[in-house]
């Protein structure tokens, strides 16, 4: 099974990026795995939020063809690492289709998009920035593959 980790836009603060670049080559470590960044909406204000979300929501979909979709959420179940472990497990092995983790820009995902959620996955209760989310999906995602193999996880 391939992981797909889809966004609108690339991930600029260059600290960060190195993060992610990091942890996807942890991941790609344990099967196919790669980024997807989409045209992110821009030269339109905040106050246009609807209209922002909806030209990012085009360039996600896309890219949602034949996978299992699990879009983060605010509103999504909050998990342990082991229980992400489990749920990424269920679906390698029921599926041979992609498993895609959506994040959304700064204003989120568009409701068109998360009505195609198989599953919606809240990382906290807390709020973080659309890029250190990025990061902190991959490590958990990276963290989960470990769990899976039954390999301790460096801390």
């Amino acid at each position: 099974m391939e992981l797909i980790f889809l966004w609108p836009g690339k991930t600029r603060n260059q600290y960060l990026r190195a993060l992610q670049e990091e942890y996807l080559g942890k991941v790609a470590q344990f099967g196919p795995a790669r980024i997807i960044e989409t045209p992110e909406a821009k030269g339109l204000e905040e106050r246009l939020a609807k209209k922002i979300m909806e030209k990012e929501a085009e360039g996600l979909e896309k890219h949602l063809q034949d996978g299992y979709i699990i879009c983060l959420s605010d509103r999504g179940k909050e998990m342990t690492s082991t229980e992400l472990a489990r749920l990424v497990e269920s679906k390698a092995m029921v599926s041979a289709r992609k498993l895609i983790f959506l994040v959304g820009g700064f204003l989120g995902l568009a409701p068109r998009i998360m009505d195609k959620a198989d599953f919606q996955l809240s990382l906290s209760r807390m709020t973080f920035s659309h890029e250190l989310t990025r990061v902190v999906l991959l490590e958990q995602v990276f963290r989960a593959l470990n769990l899976i193999k039954g390999y301790s996880y460096p801390k």
